[in-house]
């Protein structure tokens, strides 16, 4: 098991460290107030998006 929690370990810190730069990037692009809790919440779910342009950009 504990071979298993040392191989997923560098996925977390890539999300972590995507989430950060998603959540600077929508707070800092925010107009409003309820802009930037939008914008905390896609920071939440930014490999959605990532996927989703991927794909469209690939014509899957």
């Amino acid at each position: 098991m504990k071979d298993k929690a040392k191989e997923s370990g560098s996925s977390g810190a890539v999300y972590g460290l995507g989430f950060i730069g998603a959540l600077i990037y929508y707070i800092s692009t925010a107009t409003g107030f309820w802009v930037g809790v939008l914008g905390v919440l896609k920071a939440m779910i930014w490999p959605l998006f990532f996927v989703y342009e991927g794909l469209k950009f690939f014509g899957a």
